[in-house]
């Protein structure tokens, strides 16, 4: 019985032993499968980063190009709205001076060029017009064709 025990002993410090050796190995393969995991993601997350930034780059690109060509449209529409807007603003200021009633007053504008045609009562009417005209934004210079109205 003496031997039984011994090989009883022997067999299962042998169980104790390969079951410890399992475990450090499934350790250390785990290990090594969670650092691939890790490294994997680390790539995973740089290419979404590289990725990200040059969307963000052309994304930026794009929007100047916009912007340039928004610019571009507005300075041609600014340069025509801008004679139509002058001779409103000169209308709008005729309507309102006392010294202008009862005067006839056409306004034209051409290429920040005003054109005043038309009659007035008095020839400080004809000045006046042409002043108010004169120190309207954009205008560049006007050209004074008021007659001055007999009677």
């Amino acid at each position: 019985m003496k031997i039984s025990t011994c090989l009883m002993t022997a067999a299962l410090a042998g169980v104790v032993f390969a079951g410890s050796a399992c475990t450090a190995k499934a350790v250390d393969d785990t290990k090594k499968d969670a650092s691939a995991a890790i490294d994997a993601t680390k790539s995973g997350a740089v290419k979404a980063i590289e990725a990200t930034k040059q969307a963000g780059e052309e994304t930026a690109d794009v929007a100047k190009d916009v912007a340039q060509k928004t610019a571009d449209v507005a300075s041609a529409a600014g340069a025509a709205m801008s004679d139509g807007w002058i001779t409103a603003k000169l209308k709008t200021k005729f309507a309102d001076e006392i010294l202008l009633n009862g005067s006839d007053i056409n306004v034209d504008t051409f290429d920040h060029v005003v054109t005043l045609k038309g009659t007035v009562l008095t020839a400080a009417a004809k000045a006046r017009a042409e002043v108010m005209a004169s120190g309207t934004e954009g205008v560049a210079r006007v050209v004074n064709e008021l007659v001055v109205k007999q009677g």
